[in-house]
């Protein structure tokens, strides 16, 4: 399973090199990035990311208070890092509780030991992430990394595998919503999709295709349309790479 982590970093510059350096290890997915406190809490309310990592050059003062102003909503904070180009916020930063503090420009080095302490402190399952499907006795388990997406149909949900199967159960599509990884994204009264097979997301048609041998076309409502614009985001972060 992947971290998932939001970049708040008004220099352009700062926020690419971070990201082209925890890409590298490979288990690490950008949902989200921000400017300024503001929307900084904003995205990290919005996406409840593993892991914040905070340019405290500018702002150093206000991300602090934004970092207080977290505890009001969420019960967990997510794993936050300060960096800047000085140490000037060094002791902010220990007595707020964040979990490393970096000098700019970005060190490979340091980003390395830091990422390697995170994994051994807050370890994520390495077992594949699996969802039980209950019926009388009959106890079914289902790799999510192999599910492409969801329908609903009444109060039933069919479970749409990589493999070309399809699995049903009896239990509405919102009884499943809340037991999912954050990969999944609900795009529709009756779909929700697994984000890392999407290739296209088409506004015009409403539309979001995923990889698979069909190009199978699931629809999205103007209901969802917040989600489907994260879901835009967190791709648009994650393919870096290739846009030169």
């Amino acid at each position: 399973m992947d971290y998932t982590y939001t970049i708040i970093d008004a220099d352009a510059t700062s926020k690419l090199q971070l990201q082209l350096y925890l890409q590298e290890h490979g288990d690490f997915m950008c949902v989200g990035s921000a400017k300024n406190p503001q929307q900084g809490l904003n995205a990290i309310l919005k996406f409840t990311p593993d892991l914040v990592l905070i340019n405290l050059a500018e702002d150093g003062i206000d991300f602090f208070q934004m970092v207080t102003e977290l505890n009001q909503f969420m019960q967990t904070l997510p794993i936050i890092i300060g960096f800047s180009n000085s140490k000037k916020y060094a002791y902010n930063a220990i007595k707020s509780g964040f979990f490393d503090y970096w000098i700019l420009p970005h060190n490979e080095f340091d980003i390395r030991k830091t990422i390697m302490r995170l994994r051994k402190l807050h370890p994520k399952n390495q077992m594949p992430s699996t969802i039980c499907l209950k019926s009388y006795n009959d106890y079914r388990y289902l790799d999510t990394n192999e599910i492409l997406y969801l329908k609903s149909d009444n109060n039933a949900t069919d479970f749409f595998m990589r493999d070309g199967n399809v699995i049903s159960a009896f239990k509405t599509l919102k009884s499943f919503e809340q037991q999912l990884p954050k990969t999944f994204v609900r795009i529709h009264q009756s779909y929700i999709l697994n984000s890392r097979y999407v290739s296209r997301i088409n506004y015009g048609k409403c539309i979001c295709t995923l990889r698979t041998e069909s190009e199978a076309e699931l629809p999205f409502s103007k209901t969802y349309r917040a989600k489907i614009d994260g879901l835009k985001e967190m791709l648009s972060k994650s393919a870096i790479k290739t846009l030169n």
